[in-house]
């Protein structure tokens, strides 16, 4: 009988690759999101549905809202959460007048912003609610509590394994909460659920030639990270995933389904690591 998987967010750009590799390697695969079956030319070079996508479950779920996706963790031997977001959508009320650019600023660049209630204290199955005035998905709420509920919720039906799509470090150009969100993600679920083995990983910035406008900043990414590793590590603190070693989505999604599949692997995944994993299948499927 095959292992089941269920990705949420296995119709974006990294989850659809996820589903990808899992279907390759005999796994039952469910993706869970909010609009079901990916828009092809948004995640691939195509428009046009590739042959393994028909052996996945493309479920509507809201990841807000456990009540949604609970029965599909039912007997599944993996879950992976790949659905945080990078940008905030403050830039939406500065366009329609209701906010300034400063105060939109101002909040995009906030200390601090609302998440949800706290997730260790709603019941099994409740949604979770958005703090901020307007409803916001926040990072607070995206990269933090819904993945710490998604965790919980596998707990609950006893999912043997947990994978968090993290991210190696913050940018520059993106608030801090980006990553302390994340960060505070990993920290929560790795103390508060120990019997679930947690896989965190962390890769840099992805790109792919189906996203062209991917392919400069992972050409200045990869040139950023070799001065970085020439000189010791030592821009790091300051260029964070600018410094990092860009990866392709591709064998971040095999790393992903390795990782899985080894059952000593737990904990942070790093470059490279994500790496070696990477190669590990490869040289298994060569096999």
């Amino acid at each position: 009988m095959a292992k089941k998987i269920v990705v949420a967010g296995g119709n974006g750009f990294l989850g659809s690759r996820i589903c990808k590799v899992a279907v390759g390697r005999g796994w039952d695969v469910t993706s869970i999101s909010r609009s079901g079956e990916p828009t092809w030319s948004a995640v691939t070079s195509s428009s046009n549905a590739p042959p393994w996508s028909t052996s996945v479950k493309w479920q509507k779920a809201d990841i807000l809202k456990p009540e949604t996706y609970k029965p599909m963790l039912s007997g599944a031997d993996a879950v992976v959460h790949s659905m945080g977001i990078l940008l905030e959508a403050d830039y939406k009320g500065v366009i329609t007048g209701k906010e300034t650019p400063w105060s939109g600023l101002a909040r995009a660049f906030s200390a601090t912003k609302g998440g949800s209630q706290n997730p260790f204290e709603r019941k099994e199955g409740e949604e979770l609610q958005p703090q901020e005035r307007d409803g916001q998905l926040t990072y607070e709420l995206m990269n933090r509590d819904s993945a710490i509920t998604l965790a919980q919720e596998a707990n609950f039906h006893k999912v043997p394994s947990f994978v968090f799509i993290s991210a190696a470090a913050g940018a520059p150009m993106l608030p801090k909460r980006y990553i302390t969100t994340k960060r505070d993600a990993e920290s929560t679920i790795a103390s508060s659920l120990p019997k679930l083995r947690s896989i965190f990983i962390r890769p840099g910035f992805l790109y792919d030639s189906s996203r062209m406008f991917t392919l400069p900043i992972a050409f200045a990414g990869s040139a950023g990270n070799m001065v970085n590793s020439m000189i010791g590590g030592r821009l790091s603190w300051l260029g964070g995933a600018a410094v990092e070693k860009p990866l392709k989505p591709d064998l971040v999604a095999e790393a992903v389904i390795e990782a899985i599949e080894n059952n000593t692997v737990k904990g942070v995944i790093g470059t490279s690591d994500i790496e070696a994993l990477a190669t590990k299948a490869w040289r298994r499927g060569m096999l």
